[in-house]
């Protein structure tokens, strides 16, 4: 169908009505008091003009009824009859004459001028769901205030409201409406009419303008009245008559599904979607049972839509406060956290503090402890004279002695040197060193020797086998006898091999008291070691070097040892070899493992700023970035002390502090630190979270009696939902229409 038409109206009509709108030119009669303007348009009874009044220059429309033979006039007696009864509606369009008396009669209306609700949707495409609403909302009010008065329309439909200057619907074609208390069947318009109103016997009923609102809606929304399909339309058109399309129809509308197109209406929401489904519902016993309904669902919809924002406000409102309440909660866990980790890790580094300062201390006692050995052993005359006497120039031993002080020769496999090694004057001085070794004299002492006046080794012993031996060699270079902070060495190319050459050993600089020599590596091992030399003299006159040679890590010693605290023994000597770590927890677990310390770990350094800092709360381990030092990369909490010993000087026999180059540093583990804090932090956070979701619930459980005490109150609000069945005869309100419904 191509336009929503009354179903009263035949096909030869609707014809015979085209051609008349097709050729009538001017009007039939001329109305007085009235100037025709132009030809507006025909139906089945006649045709409508636009004419002046001449008396008060409005615009009316004069409807011409020129086809008398299809004129029902008693249909025409009750349409003037109803507009009557509305007179003065503006939701009507209103009559404002009558020509009964002249031929052809017509009726005088107003004029308006924006067309039909119809003709809108036609050109403009479905509404907007507010503007519906708001079109819907007037058609409702128009059409209770005719039901108030006793008229039913019957033939509510798009194309039956217009829209006046101000597009405000109007309700118009009153021809098909009847009073409350008449009895006689109206037929309205397919897919806008009520399935029980398709019936020839039905009376009319409340419910019928109320599914035609409903339909009306429906195709405001989406273009078309709900259940018209080109399915649907080809089988009410192949009916044979007018009894078997409406039966067609009304099986149609009851067993079809409900309608779904204006659920996907963008900005629907759950109410209007109710309202529309409560309009369309096919049982009558299930529709909203009169028009006062409606407008109660729309109020209600209304009121829900104006309070809605005071809901959100009143639902987001305690959750923004609850937010800056978490926020400012978690600002002050977070600085609570910060100010106590802060404060755990300064005591730590106290704690350390007094830790590096014990063990320091410590290691100086142990280092004074060799110093006195030394120097015991060294007072001892029997050493000093039988080094004395081998240095005498009618010594056996002299010659041999001078040509291996030759740097050039030292490093050869010399005759002299064998010669040296076997000669019976050495024997008495290498049979001393070997007993101090035997004996114990120094515990842990790696070895003991002894050189002459020029720094070259006289006798030694070795606690470890297999040590390539060292009697014959000068070693005036080295710390232990000229006490400089570094070996002194140079090197150059001879022929094919790298040798070393040392300046001629000066007799006169030579270490005056006892010295602590710098660090050197184990060939073994690659482990560190130091050697303790002091002095010797033989009737006030310098003779040689006594030395011992201990593993540094003996110095250490920290009986909370663990691997989340411990100590570490640097050296802090300004050279090639500072920040050098001597002594480490891993140098165990590698040397138990390997049997040797990787080379790796003499190219790892502690930071010299470190080393001077005196601590610091975010120390990392050089050698947790090692293979094998994997468990120490993490957070230290770090404090330096220098290893400061006491001296005595040689001409005064006075005792003098003096700095080892020795740096102890004592490391705790900054996580395993701030344990205490971490976990009370969690239970605090896990305290919070619990207290912040029992908050929520509690919200959104009082939120959600809110709501459905809204919802109910929605429900409650629709007078009759459920309608019952009437108990006396048709009134203004709702009429039976159960006798005229097919079973």
């Amino acid at each position: 169908m191509a336009a929503d038409s009354t179903e009263y109206q035949s096909y030869e009509q609707q014809r015979e009505a085209r051609q008349l709108s097709l050729r009538k030119t001017r009007p039939p009669i001329q109305v007085p008091n009235y100037q025709i303007e132009r030809f507006l348009g025909s139906g089945a009874y006649g045709e409508v003009w636009v004419a002046l009044d001449r008396r008060t220059g409005r615009r009316v429309a004069i409807k011409f009824y020129t086809h008398r033979g299809g004129v029902d006039w008693p249909l025409l007696h009750r349409e003037v009859e109803k507009l009557v009864f509305l007179a003065a509606d503006r939701y009507v369009v209103q009559l404002l004459d009558v020509g009964w008396e002249t031929d052809p009669p017509y009726f005088v209306m107003e004029y308006i001028e924006n067309g039909s609700l119809e003709d809108w949707l036609a050109t403009h495409g479905p509404m907007a769901v507010q503007e519906a609403v708001q079109v819907f909302h007037e058609v409702v009010v128009g059409l209770l205030h005719a039901h108030g008065r006793g008229i039913l329309h019957c033939d509510l439909k798009p194309a039956n409201v217009l829209l006046d200057q101000d597009h405000r619907p109007r309700l118009a074609d009153f021809g098909q409406s009847r009073l409350t208390h008449e009895q006689t069947p109206s037929l309205g318009t397919l897919f806008y009419m009520a399935p029980e109103q398709a019936s020839l016997d039905a009376l009319p009923d409340a419910r019928w303008d109320v599914y035609a609102l409903g339909a009306m809606l429906y195709a405001m929304l989406t273009g078309g009245p709900p259940h018209r399909t080109p399915e649907a339309l080809e089988i009410l058109e192949s009916a044979p008559d007018l009894p078997e399309r409406l039966r067609r129809y009304r099986r149609l509308i009851q067993e079809a599904p409900p309608p779904q197109a204006h659920r996907r209406v963008p900005g629907i929401d759950r109410a209007l979607i109710e309202l529309i489904d409560n309009c369309l519902e096919p049982d009558p016993k299930r529709r909203l049972p009169n028009v006062q309904a409606v407008l109660d669902a729309l109020l209600l919809r209304e009121r829900a839509r104006a309070r809605r924002p005071l809901l959100v406000l009143g639902f987001v409102g305690p959750l923004i406060l609850l937010l800056v309440m978490a926020l400012f909660g978690w600002r002050g866990y977070v600085r609570a956290k910060t100010d106590s980790d802060q404060a755990l890790t300064a005591r730590a580094l106290e704690k350390n503090h007094f830790a590096a300062k014990a063990v320091a201390g410590a290691a100086a006692q142990e280092i004074e402890r060799y110093f006195r050995a030394v120097e015991d052993v060294a007072q001892q005359s029997e050493l000093a004279g039988q080094l004395a006497r081998a240095q005498q120039p009618n010594s056996p031993l002299l010659p041999l002695l001078l040509a291996l002080r030759d740097p050039n020769k030292n490093t050869e496999p010399l005759e002299e040197r064998q010669d040296f090694l076997e000669h019976p004057d050495r024997q008495p001085v290498q049979q001393i060193i070997d007993h101090l070794l035997a004996s114990g004299r120094v515990a842990n002492a790696a070895s003991w020797f002894v050189t002459d006046a020029y720094g070259t080794q006289v006798a030694a012993a070795f606690e470890e086998e297999n040590v390539a031996y060292t009697v014959g060699q000068n070693y005036g270079w080295r710390t232990y006898f000229h006490g400089g902070p570094r070996d002194e060495v140079r090197r150059s190319r001879l022929g094919t091999r790298e040798i070393l050459h040392y300046e001629w050993p000066d007799p006169h600089r030579h270490i005056e008291r006892t010295h602590l020599s710098a660090p050197f590596q184990s060939k073994a091992t690659n482990r560190w070691k130091v050697a303790i030399s002091t002095p010797l003299y033989h009737q006030g006159q310098f003779v040689g070097i006594l030395a011992v040679t201990v593993d540094i890590g003996v110095f250490v010693h920290f009986e909370e040892g663990s691997d989340h605290f411990f100590a570490v023994l640097v050296d802090g000597r300004p050279g090639d070899l500072e920040g050098m770590i001597l002594e480490h927890p891993l140098f165990e677990n590698v040397l138990q493992k390997n049997g040797r310390l990787p080379d790796e770990f003499s190219r790892r350094r502690v930071p010299a700023e470190a080393l001077r800092a005196g601590g610091t709360t975010n120390y990392q381990d050089p050698l947790g970035w090692t293979a094998d030092g994997e468990a120490f990369r993490r957070r230290w909490i770090a404090a330096v002390a220098p290893v400061m010993v006491r001296v005595r000087n040689a001409t005064d026999s006075q005792f003098q502090l003096v700095d080892t180059g020795l740096k102890v540093i004592v490391q705790e583990d900054y996580h395993a630190t701030v344990e205490p804090v971490r976990q009370l932090g969690i239970r605090l956070l896990w305290e919070g979270i619990t207290a912040l979701v029992i908050v929520v619930s509690v919200i959104l459980g009082m939120w959600a009696i809110v709501l459905r005490a809204v919802r109910q109150d929605y429900r409650l609000g629709r007078p009759l939902l459920q309608p019952v069945e009437p108990t006396s005869r048709p009134d203004s309100s709702t009429l039976a229409a159960d006798t005229g419904r097919e079973e």
